[in-house]
């Protein structure tokens, strides 16, 4: 928001450090059905002070208490006992994570109050587009279903404790390794309910590790040697994966998927209900995820436009959950970014521009690759651009159904388009890894399936008469984007399919029937 920008905007590695620190002194705790919530804060208050706190519902009531001293965990686990069970015997790891009970419920049940609890997932799409048929324009539209889908405080906060909570089981074996989330848990663009992604990272070792410079000798630790960097990353993701799989209090399905082009352990974390995937570190996504955190913060439409286009590509079934041949959301994402540095003015700079911008504590070379641009928010000028969402989000539509992908890469280093480097139906260059094709994956009925379902969006919001509609009580703008095509009136589609091949044009409608179906079933059932 505009309020906010006046005071200095923090740079992703600052807000990364003081989420992860704040995770240190949080505490999870499953809490009765009946409870008072005064008492058992004053409870934990008697460990120390309590820097906040709330509760919300996964399999019952939790709460995540932060307390301002690290200390006061430790302090508290003194105080706390090992459950007691004749049936089962229980793996002695003592974690942040608690249950609370009390010991005689009846008698306390007449002060029990009922707590506010912070919701973890978004709406349903079937609310939502009530919602947004009682806004006054398209871009209230945007900012309601922006404001509906992110990551709430309390969301962020739970997935840095998640991983503050592996990170705990990693350190039984690298005492200085820290557990990271990159990706849409902290890029700005993440929306409530997607995974966490979470990277185990020994760098901090090497800090310092740089040999001792003074004096006529050195020292250095003896290490297992492996014959490739590969084949560690496989062997303490699969320890780690064991160890959480053994012993983590709430880690259920484990699964080790090392011979992954990225190795990696998939679980699910029950006290926090998120689905998890924990590699090793990755340098390069972690640039990536703060090259959105900072196009996130420049300017409000960015992160607007970005998931109302996500979720109109999931409605039409053009991104899935599954990986395949569609779209990822990442990708889509992207285009997006593009879309916004070729306006006029531009609304947010190209990768190039942010790299002139960087300073010394920028520059970054990995794998051979330039990843330098400026962190400091406050070097970047804001745009001089006024449109209105509006007119961005039709003139996005009327862009990709019209632009050249034959011929044509989405390049963001330059913001313009460059001649495709090889034949992929769409290629969007790796803004770091320069040779690589994010899009890869796209095949070209799919392809030809999104232009189709961006010129119809584009048709349909500039043939809409909104007074009409609104009098009619039929969905408008934003909201009839997100209702399946097929739906309304399938004999207008097919006449905006012209210059498609015969074969596209079968393998779609066939397409679109199923994903109506799909996504219809999906919106009602949820």
């Amino acid at each position: 928001t505009d309020a906010e920008s006046n005071t200095r905007k923090k740079t992703f590695t600052e807000v990364q450090t003081e989420r992860s620190e704040q995770a240190e002194r949080t505490v999870l705790i499953k809490c009765p059905p009946k409870l008072n919530e005064k008492k058992l804060l004053q409870y934990l208050s008697s460990h120390g002070n309590i820097e906040s706190h709330f509760f919300f519902e996964n399999r019952g009531i939790h709460a995540l208490i932060e307390f301002s001293e690290k200390n006061s965990i430790a302090s508290l686990q003194d105080a706390i006992g090992i459950p007691s069970s004749a049936e089962h015997h229980v793996v002695p790891f003592k974690s942040r994570l608690f249950t609370f009970t009390l010991k005689n419920p009846v008698s306390q049940a007449a002060e029990e109050t009922p707590v506010h609890l912070s919701p973890q997932s978004h709406i349903p799409v079937k609310e939502l587009i009530q919602k947004l048929c009682d806004a006054d324009s398209i871009s209230s539209q945007m900012y309601i279903l922006l404001n509906e889908y992110q990551l709430t405080e309390e969301n962020i906060k739970l997935r840095f404790l998640a991983c503050s909570l592996v990170r705990d089981f990693a350190r039984a074996y690298f005492p200085d390794s820290t557990v990271k989330p990159f990706g849409s848990s902290v890029n700005t663009f993440g929306k409530l309910g997607c995974d966490v992604d979470m990277f185990l990272d020994f760098h901090d070792i090497q800090k310092h590790g740089t040999k001792m410079k003074k004096g006529p000798f050195e020292m250095e630790y003896q290490m297992k040697r492996l014959p490739s960097e590969r084949l560690a990353t496989q062997k303490i993701l699969s320890v780690i994966g064991d160890c959480l799989d053994n012993f983590g209090p709430g880690c259920m399905g484990v699964q080790k998927i090392l011979n992954a082009r990225c190795p990696l352990v998939k679980f699910s974390h029950h006290p926090t209900g998120f689905q998890c995937d924990l590699s090793v570190s990755n340098s390069i996504a972690i640039k990536s995820s703060e090259l959105l955190y900072i196009y996130g913060c420049l300017d409000s439409r960015v992160r607007a436009l970005v998931f109302s286009v996500r979720c109109w590509a999931r409605i039409h079934g053009l991104t899935n959950s599954v990986p395949g041949t569609w779209i990822t959301n990442f990708s889509l994402t992207m285009m997006v970014m593009f879309f916004l540095q070729k306006r006029s003015p531009p609304i947010i700079p190209t990768l190039d521009q942010l790299k002139e911008l960087a300073d010394e504590k920028d520059k970054h070379v990995i794998g051979g690759y330039d990843c330098s641009f400026v962190s400091d928010l406050s070097k970047i000028k804001p745009t001089k651009n006024t449109e209105t969402l509006d007119v961005l989000l039709g003139d996005f539509f009327e862009y990709f159904g019209n632009f050249d992908f034959r011929k044509n890469s989405i390049n963001l280093r330059k913001g313009k388009e460059v001649n495709k480097p090889e034949s992929s139906p769409l290629y969007i260059w790796n803004p770091f890894e320069q040779d690589l094709n994010i899009s890869k994956n796209v095949n070209q009925p799919q392809l030809e399936k999104f232009v189709a379902m961006a010129r119809e969006s584009a048709w349909m919001l500039q043939k809409e008469d909104k007074t009409q509609q609104v009098i009619n009580k039929e969905p408008w703008g934003l909201a009839a984007l997100l209702i399946p095509f097929g739906k309304s009136n399938p004999s207008k589609m097919k006449n905006r399919m012209k210059g498609l091949g015969s074969e596209t044009i079968r393998s779609l409608l066939d397409s679109l029937k199923l994903n109506n179906a799909n996504s219809l079933q999906k919106a009602v059932g949820k």
